[in-house]
């Protein structure tokens, strides 16, 4: 089983996340920011991954830390849970249409840290969640992960479906990009023998 456990924690926030990349989308969340756990259980369900998160973040600030911090967390579960990634098919994509809203995603496991957001939100609360804070949890997620993502939003106008729409997306192709591929079973997808 690829799996990973990590506890994190700083003056802002205790994070705590365990992640099998091959569950059966059981989850179990609790960040404090209701919309946040919402998009997590969508994300461990289109990616059939088992999630448990617990977060005490300083929400009494704002959402900020208790986001940014949590998608440092999973980012590096990520990254632990896939380990050389031998095998792995190590590119996904998938588009969402979300009601009104379509969004594009497309990543690449290369180890190399990269984020295009090219999605328009605007700067409203979804319960205590800040939506601008969505950038930033991929922008955590990526870089901590090794990940090159890119999400491009076609058109959308109501922001709970576009934030929708970019969480399904991401775990459906990255479900698709963490999938052992028989092809290359014991290698590692790249001319460079490394990812």
């Amino acid at each position: 089983m690829r799996e990973a456990h990590i506890a994190r924690a700083t003056k802002e926030t205790k994070v705590k996340v365990d992640l099998n990349l091959d569950g059966s989308g059981q989850v179990d969340v609790s960040t404090g920011v209701g919309f946040m756990d919402h998009m997590l259980e969508l994300l461990a369900f289109h990616g059939k991954f088992d999630l448990y998160v617990r977060v005490d973040g300083d929400l009494q600030v704002d959402s900020h830390h208790t986001i940014e911090d949590l998608g440092i967390v999973l980012g590096q579960c990520l990254s632990q849970a896939l380990g050389d990634k031998k095998g792995i098919t190590r590119y996904g994509a998938f588009t969402i249409p979300m009601d009104e809203a379509l969004v594009a995603c497309n990543l690449d496991l290369s180890g190399r840290p990269f984020l295009v957001f090219n999605v328009t939100l605007d700067n409203v609360l979804l319960g205590n969640y800040q939506t601008e804070m969505t950038e930033e949890f991929f922008r955590a997620f990526a870089f901590n992960s090794g990940m090159t993502l890119h999400f491009n939003e076609a058109y959308g106008k109501n922001m709970h479906h576009v934030i929708e729409a970019c969480f399904k997306s991401f775990a459906r192709a990255l479900k698709e990009a963490v999938t052992i591929n028989e092809k290359y079973r014991d290698e590692i997808v790249s001319s460079k023998g490394v990812l």
